[in-house]
């Protein structure tokens, strides 16, 4: 799964764990959505990195077109791995949704106790 797609919101306790899993693989491509605290606070970040920006204040209907727009055509994958712990759950539905609408499957990650890479299972368009 070369490309990784998750949220930073604006606790920064998430980030940790985000962090983490970027330096995990050797992703061709990382997608965060945030907001503006986000990009101007994360720190992290790489060549492959783009931040998608989204206003959470937003309608989720919004926020789903937002990021639909602004991932269209920059992902050639036909799944990616997402990941849910940061962000809220209007941030999280939004974002899967827009995933789902772009055609493309997923597949959960996350980190084990031993903070190595956990893959979950296929999510199927």
């Amino acid at each position: 799964m070369p490309t990784l797609i998750t949220c930073i919101s604006t606790g920064k306790g998430t980030w940790t764990e985000v962090n983490k899993i970027i330096q995990s693989q050797n992703w061709n491509k990382v997608f965060l959505i945030t907001n503006n605290f986000g990009t101007e606070n994360y720190s992290i970040k790489s060549q492959n990195t783009e931040f998608v920006i989204i206003d959470p204040n937003q309608d989720t209907l919004k926020i789903i077109q937002d990021i639909k727009k602004q991932l269209n055509n920059k992902i050639l994958d036909f799944e990616v791995a997402i990941n849910l712990c940061s962000g809220g759950g209007k941030e999280h539905m939004a974002m899967i949704e827009a995933i789902l609408e772009l055609g493309l499957n997923f597949r959960l990650v996350t980190l084990n106790s031993q903070q190595q890479l956990e893959v979950l299972g296929i999510r199927a368009n």
